[in-house]
């Protein structure tokens, strides 16, 4: 049986109150940035859709992870997105503040564009 989010999240927060106020921190800005907003627990994260699936964020030991599923087509002018795969990047945080020092709210915009256009031209890149 798949877990629920708030299963999820009381999972997170056995992890670590510094990742659940991450996580929590994240969703936030997605449901301020998006709307309609999905959430979907899979993969051990919670996926974010707006029409499609663009985003998810997982928690760790260490640091959160908000992985980009198309993160590849997006132009890294701040230099943040981490990565090498074919198609997936991420951002790491390490505190509710690198959401704003990392501009993670332009990344969210960004990886949401990108799977809009992927889902309308699949292959496309927009990489230089």
């Amino acid at each position: 049986m798949a877990k629920s989010v708030q299963t999820l999240l009381e999972d997170i927060a056995l992890l670590g109150q510094t990742q659940f106020e991450i996580v929590q921190a994240v969703r936030a800005l997605a449901m301020k940035t998006f709307r309609p907003l999905t959430e979907e627990v899979k993969y051990g994260g919670i996926l974010f859709g707006s029409t499609v699936q663009f985003a998810g964020v997982f928690a760790y030991k260490a640091h959160v992870s908000v992985e980009f599923s198309q993160g590849a087509c997006i132009q890294d002018t701040d230099g943040h997105l981490e990565g090498n795969g074919k198609g997936r990047r991420h951002v790491k945080l390490q505190s509710v503040e690198d959401l704003k020092a990392k501009n993670l709210k332009n990344y969210l915009r960004l990886a949401n564009e990108a799977a809009l256009d992927n889902e309308t031209s699949p292959g496309k890149t927009n990489r230089p």
